[in-house]
């Protein structure tokens, strides 16, 4: 499941990858801000994250509320800003299909924060491929 990910979201747009060593987080950027992580937390960390591969996204505070009620596999953004991000435990039960639109969804969230200049590079890096 994760190098499905992976491979999906360096589909997307405009998309850089980076490994930030001293976290252990392979980060996925757009326009310079992080839109998605990866890692998998030591079991130093809170048992409801340790150990586990995490995925972490953006998402809409009131969207990641429903989403953590729904899934038991969706927390609050591990080491992130709870309302903002969520983590998903990727060895969970959490539907293919939904991560995939959680990613785009994310995607989406930071692309509409970045400057018209640098979303209009990213559409046009796009078209010539």
């Amino acid at each position: 499941m994760e190098s499905e990910i992976h491979e999906y979201l360096m589909s997307l747009a405009g998309t850089a990858w980076d490994y930030k060593a001293e976290w252990g987080w392979e980060r996925y950027r757009v326009g310079g801000k992080m839109y998605a992580a990866t890692m998998k937390p030591s079991d130093v960390f809170a048992p409801e994250y340790a150990n586990h591969p995490l995925l972490n996204l953006k998402c809409d505070p009131l969207e990641a509320e429903f989403l953590r009620e729904q899934y038991a596999d969706i927390l609050p953004g591990f080491y992130s800003d709870k309302r903002h991000w969520i983590s998903i435990r990727l060895d969970g039960e959490v539907p293919h299909g939904l991560i995939f639109k959680l990613c785009d969804a994310s995607y989406r969230l930071v692309c509409a924060r970045l400057p018209v200049k640098v979303r209009r590079a990213i559409a046009e890096s796009a078209k010539s491929c």
